[in-house]
């Protein structure tokens, strides 16, 4: 749960001005490849030629530059060293694109007294460095402080300058020593835990001052705009640039009323949009605003009540016994504390929190999470037991929290790199290239017609309107709405919509819980102890038959760590004279800390069968310990002196039962060619006869058990092959000639490697070359530590698979932050930690988020095709009518726009999902050979059905030609655009529907009865248009056509158009894939791991025989 983001922090470039670095592995921004930045101070002559521009541009330039901030710095400033920056460009580029996303900051400063720099001479540690409110400083050399700049005037006013600057919440200050900007959480990075007891004492107020200037306040703030600036930003927007263009563009060309609806509609749209914007703002920030009154410690014993904004790393909380919410991270040092993290994790199973051991040991927020607060959970109980209070000192505040971290992931999201997102934007620059085009043509024929040349610059600019479709992003966002709202309604909540269509190009799912759960006050013995654990009360009829447990008090506890995969605790029972320690943990682990005597030599079989049963072991040991059964004596034990030559008491054997749902499910996602990984904590025999149960591994199929072993004794690091059916492959067994024995008879239909987390950590790190071919082929990862998990999300990413993450939450937060589509099984309505949160605790909504992403996604291809098709058809017709000097009407364009195109594209996608899941997936790419191919032919069949319309038209003998001396809309009503506009209303209702398709990815049409009762409706409301025109004919500026045989010619002309677009969409998703295989190869996939893949067929990987190194 790190909440750190890219440090910013490195060596100083070689190119001034500029700095380059690699980030570090980090869940929640494990997108992010490199970032770059790039200081800029103030030049006059660059000032100057800056307002020279934008007043001879007559300030476009300042609405460019607000959609480009970059240019407008590149324009006004100039390069100079990060040293003397006041204007920053950061620019960050995504792991999985080349493109740079550029932002810019300005570095504020802030003077800050010389005299309250004295560093206390405690806070100097032995290896000369400092641990005091500004960091890391050389000894003798602290005027010269990382975080602090000197300035001329501020030398002559003796004070220091601190210059730092806000992104994304993250305060980074700069670090002179090094020339660069560091993160404010990494000034205490390597922070033992002996330095976090020694500041149990508190700061004082001098050294309080000086940390809250540096590190900021402790304030997780959610910006909410009023709404004259949410007003601005909306208006200023692109899209509504686009449309105010286009509304004074109609009002230029006399469409009053088209543009008066257009106008109000658009108003209405921003007013909602508003609202929305500032209530999601407003509710994001009421729910991660905190403000108590908390008491921290002064150095004398001295204790004061403070807000909790004026935390700063360093200070030491004493924490109420009756709990409260917490303000910031904090390490526990004195006391224990029982924790609910639902909030951050998901997980509503209170945690046990103990106080932070003494040590040298590095502190890290996620390594000793069992002994740290987290910002923003609840803590229900606080107990001291050494010492009169609870004490916590705190380590990280606002954004560098573990709530700021996942708060600041909601404000700022990392970018989806989708193809068809991108595709689209292509898509539309190439609709503005056949925009400019057509005006280029129109020119010419207005010209030719010799209309005035206002006119034709009108008529030109409005033809970049109809081309390009200002209703798009709108109708857009309306499929992943419906999806999104399908979802919510079976109990599966989605805080990010546009990843919803991402779950439709899944290859691969990583699953963490598959099985069902098991089942999960004063003191009686006169001193003072952890907790009493009372016996159950015995019926009547057993009592007597023999002697009552007794009731057992807990001493000390060392809780839980996945990294030691063991706990223990100290007792005594009631009258004893010395207490005993019980240590419960993984069978290999607790075994190897136990006397060898105490250890049956068929421990391994016996393992092995429970194991291979599908049984989930836990081993138990104790011993007694030569101390006062007392609390004070107990608390100065260490865990290696309680875990030191323990007796082996036993196993616990539990049954692991397969949720109901998760077989069908595994087989369902295995039947569509979907990947599924098992990544679990437990044993990892446990996991492979639960992976073979569940189905992941088919009963027919092979699977190898790979071992590493880490470099020891001067040997290299090596790995070894064994198959599963072999005892040794899960004990872990070094003995190479053993394994040599057994060979790996490859099935060629499927193989699966399984391996735990110290093999993934020894590939991580001693073979890298190979780790790519263990995870094209891995299927089952045990004993993965949190941190592994995301590792391994990860690196699958690397490989370029879509990648899915199920679990609970809990312990897999990071890798459900970094998964493509992260789903946590919590009782929660919606939770922070993953894109996706069902509240049905089953993997059953892992293949209905599928089907809903590729509906969704499908959909969405459906509507930009319709969309485009829409506008390349009115783009036809206006391009027709112009030749000839007419157009179309106000109320023409206003009955296409709003009453027919508007209807139909909002209720096409309420199409559901099929109600199974397929094979086929998709296409992610918009620019391909089907989805061109359709569009050409459509508008081919378009063109060629008006044309057709026109010259019937032309050629019957009642047919008298317009006025084309006189400009539209002046020579309205006329036949030509009677008859142009007739036939194009009907075309957009037969777009619409054959464009909408169903399977394989959506039900049928047929299910979606709005839509079908709208194009019903507006089908026949357009038969009668022609046939009756009535009181319709008069707004509609229509003229009367009496002859009602072409009347009927034309609607047989519409029939033509029908079927012909049906043909035409059918013929293509038949033929057109059979025909493009057999004309051109198939061409090696771009993805890796499809290339691995192929290496692998055609060279088995891992070989026949035991070890490999």
């Amino acid at each position: 749960m790190s909440a750190d983001s890219s440090p910013l922090v490195g060596n100083t470039p070689a190119s001034y001005g500029t700095l380059t670095i690699e980030t570090s592995l980090d869940p929640l921004n494990s997108s992010v490849s490199s970032v770059r930045l790039s200081g800029y101070c103030g030049s006059p002559w660059r000032v100057i030629g800056y307002h020279v521009v934008v007043w001879v541009m007559a300030g476009i330039p300042l609405l460019l530059f607000r959609w480009k901030p970059a240019w407008g710095v590149w324009l006004r400033l100039q390069p100079c060293n990060l040293a003397r920056a006041e204007t920053l460009v950061i620019e960050i580029r995504d792991k999985e694109d080349s493109s740079w996303q550029r932002h810019t900051v300005q570095v504020q400063t802030e003077a800050i007294s010389e005299g309250s720099l004295e560093l206390p001479p405690q806070a100097q540690a032995e290896d000369g460095q400092s641990q005091a409110a500004v960091g890391a400083v050389p000894e003798g050399a602290w005027k010269d402080t990382t975080p602090l700049h000197r300035r001329e005037e501020a030398v002559r006013g003796q004070q220091q300058v601190l210059r730092y600057y806000l992104f994304q919440g993250q305060r980074y200050v700069w670090i002179e020593t090094q020339q660069a900007f560091c993160q404010v959480s990494l000034l205490d990075h390597g922070r033992t835990c002996d330095d976090i007891h020694h500041s149990r004492s508190g700061l004082s107020l001098q050294d309080q001052t000086v940390r809250r200037t540096i590190y900021g306040p402790n304030v997780i703030s959610v910006p909410v705009k009023s709404y004259p600036q949410l007003l601005l930003d909306e208006a200023l927007n692109p899209y509504y640039g686009f449309q105010a263009f286009s509304i004074g563009l109609w009002l230029a060309d006399h469409y009053y009323w088209y543009a008066l609806c257009i106008f109000l509609v658009s108003s209405v749209s921003i007013c909602l949009s508003l609202y929305k914007t500032r209530k999601q703002s407003q509710t994001l920030r009421d729910m991660v605003k905190l403000s108590v009154q908390v008491c921290v410690c002064r150095p004398g014993g001295e204790k004061e009540w403070v807000d909790s904004s004026e935390l700063v790393p360093g200070d030491c909380l004493m924490l109420p016994q009756e709990g409260g919410l917490m303000p910031c991270d904090a390490a526990l040092v004195a006391g224990e504390c029982m924790v609910n993290e639902s909030s951050l994790t998901g997980e509503s199973i209170p945690v046990l929190k103990t106080a932070l051991l003494e040590g040298p040991v590095p502190y890290c927020p996620e390594t000793h999470r069992r002994h740290t607060l987290f910002c923003g959970t609840l803590i229900l109980q606080a107990r001291a037991f050494v010492g009169p209070h609870v004490l916590a000192v705190v380590t990280r505040t606002g954004f560098c929290t573990a709530k700021g971290g996942l708060v600041s992931s909601i404000l700022h999201p990392r970018p989806i790199n989708f193809k068809f997102y991108k595709h689209s934007m292509k898509f539309v620059a190439a609709l503005s290239v056949l925009a400019l085009l057509g005006t280029i043509y129109s020119i010419f024929i207005l010209h030719r017609n010799r209309v005035p040349v206002n006119e034709i610059v009108i008529r030109a600019l409005d033809l970049v309107t109809v081309v390009v479709p200002p209703a798009l992003p709108a109708a857009m966002t309306v499929c992943t709405l419906y999806a999104q709202s399908r979802l919510q309604s079976q109990g599966v909540f989605c805080i990010h919509p546009l990843r919803i269509n991402l779950g439709g190009k899944l290859r691969l799912v990583c699953f963490d819980k598959v099985l069902e759960e098991g089942p999960a006050a004063d003191s009686a013995f006169g001193t003072q102890v952890l907790a009493v654990m009372r016996p159950p009360v015995q019926e009547p009829q057993l009592q007597g038959m023999e002697e009552p447990p007794l009731p057992v008090s807990i001493l000390g506890r060392f809780p839980f760590s996945s990294a030691l995969q063991r706990m223990n605790v100290v007792v005594a029972w009631l009258g004893a004279t010395q207490p005993e320690t019980y240590v419960k943990g993984s069978p290999e682990l607790v075994a190897s800390l136990c006397n060898p005597e105490t250890v049956p030599t068929n421990f391994a079989q016996m393992l092995q069968n429970y194991t291979a049963a599908g049984y989930r072991v836990v081993a138990l040991a104790g011993k007694p310990l030569p101390i006062a059964p007392s609390l004070e004596a107990a608390q100065q034990l260490t865990r290696d002196t309680v875990e030191r030559e323990l007796s082996l008491l036993g196993l616990l054997v539990m049954r692991n039962l397969l949720k109901p749902q998760t077989a069908p499910v595994i087989r369902a996602l295995r039947n569509t060619c979907l990947r599924t990984v098992m990544v679990t904590g437990d044993n990892l025999q446990t996991a492979v006869t639960v992976a073979q149960s569940c189905g992941m591994v088919g009963t027919q199929e092979h699977l190898v058990i790979v071992h590493a072993t880490p470099p020891e004794r001067g040997q290299p690091a090596s790995l070894e092959f064994l198959p599963v059916e072999s005892s040794v492959a899960v004990n872990g067994a070094k003995d190479s000639d053993q394994a040599a024995s057994y060979v790996v008879e490859r099935d060629p239909r499927f193989s699966h490697l399984a391996l735990s987390g110290f093999t993934f950590g020894v590939l991580m790190k001693h073979f890298p070359k190979l780790l790519p071919k263990v995870l094209v082929q891995g299927t089952v990862f045990a004993r993965m530590a949190p941190e592994q998990k995301t590792q391994l999300v990860c690196e699958l990413q690397k490989l370029q698979y879509c990648v899915g993450m199920c679990g609970d939450g809990a312990n897999d937060c990071g890798a459900l932050k970094a998964a493509d589509v992260g789903i946590s099984l919590s009782q929660a309505e919606a939770s922070v930690v993953s894109p996706f949160t069902s509240s049905m605790a089953s993997i059953e909504c892992v293949p209905m988020v599928i089907r809903e992403g590729r509906c969704s996604l499908d959909t969405s291809f459906s509507v930009f095709k319709y969309m485009a098709l829409y506008s390349l058809t009115q783009f036809m017709s206006v391009l027709i009518l112009y030749t000839i000097n007419t157009n179309l009407g106000d109320m023409q364009f206003l009955a296409i726009d709003l009453v027919i195109t508007t209807t139909v594209a909002v209720l096409m996608s309420r199409t559901g999902p099929a109600l199974a899941l397929g094979r086929a997936r998709p296409p992610g790419a918009l620019l391909s050979v089907p989805v061109l191919s359709s569009l050409l032919l459509q508008v081919a069949l378009v063109a060629g059905v008006q044309l057709g319309g026109y010259f019937l038209t032309v050629a019957q003998p009642w047919f008298v030609p317009l006025n084309r001396t006189v400009p539209a809309p002046d020579n309205l009503p006329n036949y030509e655009n009677t008859v142009v506009f007739s036939v194009s209303c009907f075309q957009y209702l037969i777009l619409a529907a054959a464009v909408s398709k169903g399977a394989p990815f959506r039900r049928p049409l047929y299910t979606n009865v709005p839509f079908l009762v709208s194009l019903l409706f507006l089908g026949s409301l357009l038969v009668g248009l022609l046939l009756a025109p009535g009181l319709l004919r008069g707004p509609l500026m229509l003229r009367n056509i009496a002859d009602t045989c072409f009347k009927l010619l034309l609607l047989g002309l519409v029939a033509f158009n029908f079927v012909g677009a049906f043909m035409l969409e059918s013929v293509l998703d038949q033929c057109l894939p059979t025909c493009l295989r057999w004309l051109r190869p198939k061409r090696a996939s771009k993805k890796r791991f499809k290339q691995l893949e192929q290496e692998l067929a055609e060279q088995p990987w891992p070989p026949p025989t035991g070890p490999g190194r």
